[in-house]
C-alpha cells in the first residue's frame, strides 16, 4: 500500500500550461454534424499551434497556415495585399479563438514526405520570406489587408530543420543544408524580432535524431558568433516517447544549451510531442495505445512530471484528425479517453498555485493545485512494464479546505468515471489516472450522455 502526499498549505509556484496542444475544433457542417466544438471549449486548451493543419481538408487542407499558401507565388510583391490568400486560414484561427484557446503560430510548412516539395524548399530570398511573414502577422494582429487585432503572442520559425541530414535524400522538413538554415533563422528573426519587438519570436521546432546536440551546437554558434546575437524569446522541440523521464532528460539538456549560448530568458517549449514505441514494427501498436487508457494515462504523467521539470510549455500532437489524437475518434470525433488529461489538468491550470504532492513510487505521479475556489489534485499510476499489477494508493490531502471532494478515475474499465475512496485509499490498475477536485462536477456529468448512462445503470452517483 502506497501513501501519496498532498499539503495545500505548502506551495511551490505556478501552475503552466502543459496542456496545449496541435491544431484546434471541427465545426459541424450542415450535411456532416461531426462537431467537438463544445468538448473542445470544455477541455481549456490554452494554446494551439498550427503546425500540420494544411493535412486536414475540414480545416482548409492546402489552402491554409503555410507560408507558401497564404502567399502562393513567391515572385508577387510581398507589400501587395492581392498576392495573400488569408481567408481559409482566417476561418481556422478563429474557430480556434472562439474556443477560448489562444493561437501559436508556427511561419513555414507542414511535413511533405512525398517526393516532390513546396513549402518546405529553401526560400528563394530570405528577407523576402521574412518581409512575407512580417505581413502575415500584420494581417491578425494590426489590421492588415481586412486583418483582425488578434495579439497573437507566439511566432515559431519553420518546423524540424534538422530532422534530415544533409546528404539525405527526400528531405522532408527542410530542403538546405544544415548552414543555409543557421542563416535563415538569422535573417528571418531578426527582421520580425526588430518589426515586432513586443511579439515572441522564435522557433525551430527541433527534431530529436542521433545528431541533434551536434547540429544545435552549429546553430546557436551561428547565431551568437559576435555580441549581436539573433533573437530568440522561446525555443521549441520535439520529442515522441513511452516514459516521462526520456522528455525531462531532453528537456534538461535543450534549457542547458539555451543557458549555455546566453539565452537564459528565452522559453523551453516542447510543441510536439506524444506516445511512440518506434517508426517502424511498433508504430502500430504506438497508435492503439495512443487512443486507449494507456494512452491517456501516458499523457497525464508527462503533463505532471513537465510542470516540475524545465519546460515552460506543452503542445501535444495532435488535436487534429490523425493517427496521433488521442483526445478525439478519428471518425465520430467522441471524446477518447486521452480527453480527459487535458479536461483536468485544465482545472489546475485555471487555479494557478502549484502545491506540494509527492509519492515514493517511480510510477506514480502527482500534481495539485488551489485557489480560493478549492482544490484539484491528479494521482497517476503510468507504466511501459506490461507486467505490472495493481497497486492501491491512499491519498493524504493535508490543508484542504472542508468542501465537497469529487474522485473521477479513468483506466481500462472506466472512463472518467465517479468513484469513492475506500478510507482515502484507491486500488489503481496499471495506466490509469484520479483526478480529485472541488470543482462542481454535477453539471458536467449531467451533460454528459455517456455518463448519464452510467448513472441510470450502475448507480454511480449514489455517494455523490
Amino acid at each position: 500500500m502506497l501513501k501519496t502526499e498532498f499539503d495545500f498549505g505548502r506551495v511551490i509556484g505556478k501552475i503552466k500550461p502543459m496542456h496545449a496542444v496541435n491544431n484546434g475544433p471541427i465545426i459541424g457542417r450542415r450535411t456532416q454534424k461531426r462537431d467537438n466544438f463544445k468538448a473542445f471549449c470544455e477541455a481549456g486548451i490554452p494554446y494551439s499551434r498550427n503546425h500540420d493543419a494544411a493535412f486536414y481538408s475540414g480545416y482548409g487542407g492546402e489552402h491554409i497556415v503555410d507560408v507558401h499558401a497564404v502567399f502562393p507565388d513567391f515572385d508577387r510583391d510581398a507589400d501587395d495585399p492581392a498576392a495573400y490568400d488569408f481567408t481559409l486560414t482566417d476561418i481556422f484561427l478563429k474557430n480556434i479563438l472562439d474556443a477560448g484557446t489562444q493561437i501559436f503560430y508556427r511561419l513555414g510548412s507542414k511535413i511533405e514526405h512525398c517526393e516532390k516539395k513546396y513549402g518546405t524548399l529553401v526560400p528563394k530570398d530570405y528577407k523576402k520570406w521574412a518581409v512575407i511573414c512580417e505581413h502575415i502577422i500584420r494581417h491578425y494582429n494590426y489590421g492588415w489587408a481586412n486583418g483582425f487585432n488578434w495579439n497573437i503572442e507566439y511566432w515559431e520559425i519553420w518546423n524540424e530543420p534538422n530532422l534530415d541530414a544533409d546528404d539525405a535524400e527526400n528531405k522532408r522538413n527542410w530542403s538546405g543544408t544544415a548552414q543555409e538554415f543557421y542563416e535563415f533563422y538569422d535573417v528571418a528573426s531578426r527582421h520580425l524580432k526588430k518589426t515586432f519587438p513586443e511579439l515572441k519570436i522564435g522557433g525551430i521546432g527541433s527534431a530529436l535524431t542521433g545528431n541533434t546536440y551536434n547540429w544545435l551546437d552549429g546553430f546557436f554558434a551561428y547565431l551568437t558568433r559576435n555580441e549581436d546575437r539573433a533573437p530568440m524569446d522561446f525555443f521549441s522541440w520535439h520529442i515522441y516517447l513511452v516514459e516521462p523521464s526520456q522528455m525531462t532528460e531532453h528537456a534538461q539538456k535543450m534549457r542547458d544549451m539555451l543557458d549555455k549560448y546566453g539565452y537564459t530568458d528565452a522559453e523551453s517549449i516542447l510543441d510536439e510531442w506524444n506516445y511512440v514505441e518506434d517508426w517502424g514494427d511498433g508504430f502500430c501498436d504506438s497508435i492503439k495505445t495512443i487512443i486507449g487508457s494507456k494512452g491517456a494515462a501516458c499523457t497525464m504523467a508527462t503533463m505532471c512530471e513537465a510542470q516540475n521539470g524545465t519546460p515552460d510549455m506543452l503542445m501535444y500532437y495532435d488535436a487534429r484528425p490523425c493517427l496521433y489524437n488521442g483526445l478525439f475518434d478519428f471518425y465520430t470525433l467522441e471524446k477518447l479517453p486521452g480527453y480527459y488529461p487535458f479536461y483536468a489538468f485544465s482545472s489546475l491550470y485555471k487555479k494557478q498555485t502549484q502545491v506540494y504532492s509527492g509519492c515514493d513510487d517511480d510510477n506514480i505521479y502527482t500534481l495539485a493545485a488551489k485557489s480560493d475556489s478549492g482544490i484539484s489534485a491528479i494521482v497517476c499510476y503510468y507504466t511501459n512494464d506490461r507486467n505490472r499489477e495493481a497497486k492501491t494508493v491512499c491519498i493524504d490531502l493535508k490543508n484542504a479546505p472542508d468542501k465537497k471532494m469529487y474522485y473521477i478515475l479513468t483506466d481500462e474499465n472506466h472512463t472518467f468515471t465517479p468513484i469513492q475512496p475506500d478510507n482515502d485509499c484507491i486500488t489503481l490498475l496499471p495506466n490509469s489516472f484520479v483526478f480529485i477536485t472541488q470543482d462542481n462536477m454535477e453539471d458536467y456529468f449531467e451533460a454528459n450522455s455517456a455518463v448519464k448512462t452510467k448513472k441510470r445503470d450502475k448507480n454511480i452517483y449514489e455517494n455523490i
